[in-house]
């Protein structure tokens, strides 16, 4: 029983949300009741979080194909391979970070750049202090199509806050899930606040760099803690790369400029792209069934 007013619960009632949350609670239900679920729920799990790294990491600049990430074994080379690497070490260790995300997010924060980064990177598991500029949080724009790129220098992103402003705001952020968890703030649906995480993450680039799979990263978590994927079989990165770099920034925009039709649209992006992403574990119970996989 909620024991107070949770901040978020307005979100959930903006225009098209209801929708979007109900769409998403079917989509995620029909997968978890699939047959091959019963007996192979391990295997599927598996299988999204590979699929997932490899979609974030890809919205990261490193756009590497299934089957160069099962080949490969080294990932401590070139950029491309340090960022598929770390994307795979968070999808590996993400699920087991939910005891310590329920009462020190930020502790799990620190831990998510720690694997983003390697261990080499001096910065690696610290944000970014006074005068460290954040990083850009889409090092490299890919054209899908004509006028992608075009579109995409259309939409302007504002800059990280500084640093100061930053903390300050990722401890209210923290603290906010922490009532959660506590049970002082709930009834907001599990699609929202996982939006609202990604979004401030993305907001706020905390860290010097690799902001972006550390937010993705985070939502997942999220989704695991609320109850919406306690399994992580709906790989939402996927989605976010088949929707691709322009819609993805084009609904950041929204939820930073703070208005209701923006933070709508970006949630209901999210929402999208979870779809997406259930379909994507469905395709694969389909093929193990099959006997493909």
């Amino acid at each position: 029983m909620s024991t107070g007013t949770d901040p978020l619960a307005p979100l959930a009632a903006l225009s098209g949300v209801p929708e979007a949350v109900a769409e998403v609670r079917k989509a995620v239900d029909r997968l978890y009741g699939h047959r091959v679920m019963r007996r192979r729920a391990a295997e599927v799990t598996s299988e999204a979080a590979i699929r997932g790294a490899r979609a974030s990491a890809a919205l990261d600049g490193a756009d590497w194909s299934l089957e160069e990430i099962r080949r490969r074994s080294d990932f401590g080379g070139d950029p491309e391979a340090r960022t598929v690497g770390g994307a795979l070490r968070i999808s590996a260790d993400a699920g087991q970070l939910l005891g310590v995300w329920r009462h020190s997010p930020l502790q799990v924060l620190a831990r998510l750049h720690l694997l983003a980064a390697g261990d080499a990177d001096p910065a690696a598991g610290r944000p970014r202090r006074e005068g460290e500029p954040a990083g850009p949080l889409f090092p490299v724009e890919i054209a899908a199509a004509e006028g992608f790129e075009r579109k995409v220098q259309e939409v302007e992103l504002p800059p990280a806050p500084p640093a100061d402003e930053a903390a300050a705001r990722l401890d209210q952020l923290a603290q906010l899930l922490a009532a959660r968890a506590d049970g002082a703030a709930s009834g907001t649906p599990a699609l929202v606040v996982a939006a609202v995480v990604h979004g401030e993450l993305l907001a706020l680039r905390p860290f010097g760099a690799h902001n972006g799979v550390v937010a993705r990263a985070a939502q997942r978590i999220v989704l695991i803690a609320e109850g919406l994927d306690p399994k992580a079989i709906c790989p939402a990165e996927v989605g976010l790369a088949e929707l691709g770099t322009a819609a993805y920034r084009e609904a950041l925009a929204g939820y930073l400029g703070g208005t209701e039709e923006g933070m709508a649209r970006w949630i209901g992006h999210c929402g999208e792209a979870l779809r997406l992403g259930v379909r994507e574990s469905t395709a694969v119970c389909e093929a193990m069934q099959r006997g493909m996989v």
